[in-house]
């Protein structure tokens, strides 16, 4: 079962997909958009061409667990996907996956123009990762942080 997992912003969507058997964080790109139309449109071309099951979208909670306006706007989202694709979508805490995303990048190297055409791609990993984890523990007993 393919998973996606998507990094909602206001210019640029990450978005990054498992492979088939859903346990790792494989296939990545970025949507250059700040229309959510646009962005849905190409959301659902990927999902299609990948064979999609599951969504997983980022849930940009405050680090004071306040929502703030991309929370507004990842909620809405998520709903918008859930009616055009028939997927069940899961609001994943995202809180510092930029952050993280920031310091792999530049602890690889990746600065400047580089760095800021993949940061997206790679929060999307990181959600995509903690979500999988998250799939891994449940079915051993855990816990996890979905929304």
């Amino acid at each position: 079962m393919r998973i996606m997992a998507v990094d909602y912003g206001d210019a640029h969507t990450g978005v990054a997909i498992s492979d088939p058997t859903g346990m790792l964080a494989g296939w990545t790109t970025t949507i250059n958009s700040r229309k959510q139309d646009v962005v849905v449109d190409q959301l659902k071309a990927i999902i299609a061409e990948h064979d999609v099951e599951e969504l997983v979208l980022g849930y940009p909670k405050n680090m004071n667990d306040t929502k703030g306006e991309r929370v507004l706007k990842s909620e809405a989202l998520a709903k918008l996907l859930e009616a055009e694709t028939g997927l069940p979508v899961h609001l994943w805490d995202e809180r510092l996956t930029t952050v993280d995303a920031h310091r792999i990048l530049s602890e690889n190297g990746r600065r400047g123009k580089k760095r800021k055409q993949q940061i997206d791609a790679v929060a999307a990993t990181l959600i995509l990762e903690g979500y999988l984890g998250f799939r891994r523990n449940r079915k051993e007993g855990g816990t996890g942080n979905a929304l």
